[in-house]
């Protein structure tokens, strides 16, 4: 009996871990009356859990994992980052049928964006992942039509001012800067650059606002590191692999659990 009580967990720690809500707004359903643990309202925090008890929260089941899981996907262009679409386009939950369980995506890269995306059932970190007061990293290769001028680059240094506000300063660095099309005249419109751009916001399509209030619309988009991950060259479009340990307790410890 004494190791059953030493399993059990605190219920808005097992909510936030299903995925269900962060472990605030875990304490708040519970407050509100809107969780029950084996048929019965659970009107105050503090109440414990273990495996075998069912929990509801406003009559619906809430599915456990007894056990924690992460993924870094190289997302495609041309998937939508998302659990279904009503379009029915292809989602990267379809890329991820293989998994043992019901993973989600952290965060968002939108349709025509690639790159490195984290997936998990540990609802709490991947709230916190998200929460900008965390200040995650995340690093994109950028295509634009070049030469970027050093006053373009200077404002995404400095803060971008977009419909939503002002943006956070940004790491702007170039990387290549070559041909983009074939041309008799090479003049400045024909140039390719790339630059990589760090930021620690989640805004919506917020690197592609950001060059766009500069002058210079992305022609491509890549997500190559966020956080401590990176997919490196070792994942081609469509793939995935499974979290090392060092890399899920670093992703935790900059989380704060």
């Amino acid at each position: 009996m004494a190791q059953d009580k030493e399993n059990r967990e605190r219920l808005q720690k097992v909510l936030a871990q299903a995925g269900v809500a962060s472990r605030r707004h875990a304490e708040q359903l519970i407050l509100e009356g809107r969780v029950s643990v084996n048929g019965v309202k659970i009107p105050a925090l503090g109440h414990k859990v273990g495996t075998e008890d069912y929990i509801e929260v406003d009559g619906k089941p809430v599915q456990r994992s007894e056990k924690l899981h992460y993924y870094l996907l190289n997302k495609p262009v041309s998937v939508i980052t998302s659990v279904n679409d009503p379009q029915g386009r292809p989602t990267v939950i379809d890329l991820m049928k293989e998994v043992p369980v019901r993973v989600y995506p952290v965060g968002r890269l939108d349709y025509d964006t690639s790159g490195a995306l984290l997936l998990t059932n540990d609802g709490e970190l991947a709230h916190r992942l998200m929460h900008p007061s965390y200040g995650v990293e995340k690093t994109y290769r950028v295509w634009v039509q070049g030469p970027v001028g050093i006053s373009a680059l200077d404002n995404l240094r400095q803060g971008v001012l977009l419909e939503d506000g002002n943006t956070a300063p940004a790491i702007v660095e170039r990387v290549v800067c070559g041909v983009l099309k074939k041309s008799t005249e090479k003049s400045k419109s024909d140039r390719l650059e790339i630059l990589e751009v760090t930021i620690h916001e989640g805004r919506n399509r917020q690197v592609r606002r950001m060059f766009a209030a500069v002058g210079y619309p992305v022609l491509k988009l890549e997500r190559v590191r966020f956080g401590s991950l990176s997919q490196g060259n070792t994942l081609r479009p469509g793939a995935y692999r499974a979290l090392t340990k060092e890399e899920i307790q670093e992703l935790r410890t900059k989380a704060g659990l």
